[in-house]
């Protein structure tokens, strides 16, 4: 039993020390997604801890405040309390969802070849004939007039794993658009040209 355990060690010390040699190139192309994927997180830790505060503190006070005026059925204090903790209630769920996935992003699995988060695209709009740059970021980051698109919106799904030379149809609200992928920067290669 403890020489299967010594190889498993050895074994994972081994494949630490290869990949920690790859990982001194690999981590400064990183360096800006991840600050920026930090800073979104600190963010929304913040917001989770106001809204936290305001449920657990303030927001009892002003029930308890409104239930002593009387009448609930016509009390327009309370009912406003109560839709604001309603309220509240809903946003820490959704911003506690939106951490966990934040936190399970790897920036080792975002393709090197292909379009992923943090890629910068130029597309060819074959109907208009122009060409489009975008960059695939998260929701939260999200600026259409700076070309900044989620990856879940429908270009941004749409172009997600695609290669230069693709072409695709991708179904917007206005109709269908046929792009065609002639530029791609990912993420690994941003940080590669900083250097």
């Amino acid at each position: 039993m403890v020489v299967a355990v010594s190889w498993r060690c050895y074994m994972i010390s081994l494949r630490i020390l290869l990949v920690s040699s790859y990982m001194p190139q690999a981590r400064p192309r990183y360096n800006r997604l991840r600050s920026s994927m930090e800073e979104l997180k600190r963010k929304l830790e913040e917001e989770v801890a106001a809204l936290e505060t305001e449920l657990r503190i303030e927001l009892p006070k002003e029930i308890l405040k409104a239930r002593a005026h009387g009448d609930l059925s016509e009390n327009a204090e309370y009912h406003a309390a109560k839709e604001r903790q309603a309220f509240v209630n809903a946003r820490l769920t959704q911003l506690k969802s939106r951490l966990r996935e934040i936190s399970m992003i790897d920036m080792s699995k975002i393709p090197r070849d292909r379009v992923g988060l943090g890629s910068t695209v130029v597309v060819l709009d074959m109907v208009k004939d122009e060409q489009i740059r975008y960059k695939l970021v998260t929701s939260e980051d999200v600026d259409v007039s700076k070309g900044l698109i989620s990856t879940s919106s429908p270009i941004g799904r749409g172009l997600l794993g695609k290669q230069v030379g693709d072409s695709v149809k991708i179904n917007i609200p206005g109709g269908v658009r046929e792009m065609e992928i002639i530029e791609l920067t990912t993420i690994h290669e941003v940080g590669a040209n900083s250097k």
